[in-house]
């Protein structure tokens, strides 16, 4: 729906200003994707902002997901663009050398190039071997360069700069993502800065987990539901675009300190895990909808993790059972063997207090063990899952390989789309 909005205002805004002179279908094709594609770009600052009206109703994975097949999307159009004038008005592009070439003609493709490498180095980082911070610092630095240039590129052609209606609108639109970077990138950092935090413990957990307890230094986080995550600095300047999302393990209600439990899997996590307390740190958040607050009706819930992933579904735990919410739980919880189960003691003493069924599965089980084992499936799932909790809500939480299958495995069963809800641990 954003994508579309972002498609059709502007060319809204062109028709009722007057369109320009056809140069033949082919050319006004070839403008209108060229078009389009710049209102793609532009939106992505804004998907990539973290603007809580934009995170908040659909959840922060989404969005990004969403930014991801849109920047595609953006760039597919770009080559098209291109493609149509170089087959069918090659002279209208004039030397393709930038020394001899028209500036505006190298602007736009500068942009192309810069748009392009941004889909590159992000789809295949791992094989470039692009550190974190690296890519994040190139993704950045390409997205402005390519959108000022875009910008230029438009602006120097003139096609669609004709009337005063015109270039309001795309002083609109330059206005517009520079606000969000500014806004991102030093208006929230500013804020950071203000409301600092201290790390005051770090305690292994099984599974190589290391929770980081913070105290705040300035304002705490307002507002915030269970299940929610933040972007956490450790040791850096507020400044630094080394960050990472962690789900608060803790609940709201347990008071103004929060909790990250971590895993290292790379990157800059593995330098996390070892955090000296008294360390600095910064905190933005909360962002997510992953949360029972969001279905505060419902009669019961039905909560699947794999992984790390069980750290949402705990945070969510401990928000009902510091509220002392006597509603059914049933926790399907997957790991690779059992002295790699997070956080098993916690979640076996809160079966004492919570209306609580818990299921442990084994993917690698001891030669004593009872319980299932293997993977969470369609038949481990109607075992545990009587035909009354179809109606759940259902969250899920774990590598996006095994939250596909087990969005296939409960729509099989007779689940509703709308009560499944997952987070993907897969953001950046």
């Amino acid at each position: 729906m954003l994508g579309m909005l972002a498609l059709a205002a502007p060319f809204a805004v062109l028709l009722w200003a007057m369109p320009v002179s056809s140069g033949g279908a082919i050319w006004d094709f070839s403008m209108g994707l060229g078009f389009g594609a710049l209102a793609l770009a532009a939106l992505q600052f804004a998907l990539t902002g973290r603007l809580r009206w934009i995170t908040h109703p659909f959840g922060a994975d989404i969005v990004y997901v969403t930014h991801r097949y849109l920047s595609w999307s953006a760039v597919v159009l770009m080559l098209a663009h291109f493609a149509l004038l170089y087959v069918f008005h090659q002279p209208a592009l004039g030397v393709l050398n930038p020394l001899e070439a028209r500036w505006e003609l190298t602007a736009g493709r500068v942009a192309l190039l810069c748009f392009v490498g941004l889909i590159v180095s992000s789809e295949f980082r791992k094989r470039l071997h692009l550190r974190h911070e690296w890519w994040r610092a190139l993704h950045l630095i390409l997205a402005m360069l390519g959108m000022l240039a875009a910008i230029a590129h438009v602006l120097g052609v003139g096609n669609l700069t004709d009337t005063p209606q015109k270039r309001l609108l795309w002083l609109g639109v330059t206005l517009g993502f520079m606000a969000v970077l500014i806004h991102t990138h030093l208006i929230r950092p500013m804020w950071m800065a203000r409301n600092g935090w201290r790390v005051i413990a770090n305690t292994p957990e099984r599974g190589d987990v290391h929770t980081l307890e913070l105290a705040p230094e300035g304002q705490a986080l307002k507002r915030w539901k269970p299940g929610q995550f933040a972007w956490l600095k450790v040791g850096r300047s507020p400044l630094s675009l080394v960050e990472h999302p962690f789900t608060i393990s803790t609940a709201p209600e347990t008071g103004s300190n929060l909790a990250f439990s971590i895993k290292p899997l790379g990157d800059h996590t593995e330098a996390l895990v070892k955090t000296p307390v008294g360390t600095r740190a910064y905190v933005d958040g909360p962002y997510g909808a992953f949360s029972v607050d969001r279905a505060a009706d419902a009669d019961g819930f039905v909560m699947i993790a794999g992984g790390i992933g069980i750290t949402p579904i705990l945070s969510n735990l401990h928000a009902l059972d510091a509220r002392g919410d006597p509603r059914p739980v049933i926790v399907i919880y997957g790991s690779p063997t059992w002295e790699t189960a997070s956080f098993r003691e916690e979640l076996k003493a809160m079966k004492q207090r919570l209306n609580l069924t818990l299921v442990h599965v084994i993917d690698r089980p001891p030669d004593d063990w009872q319980g299932e084992s293997g993977r969470i499936d369609r038949d481990l799932l109607l075992r545990h899952l009587p035909a009354d909790t179809r109606h759940w809500p259902h969250l899920l939480c774990g590598p996006a390989p095994m939250l596909d299958a087990l969005r296939r495995d409960l729509a099989d069963l007779g689940v509703p789309l709308r009560h499944i809800d997952y987070e993907i641990f897969e953001l950046v």
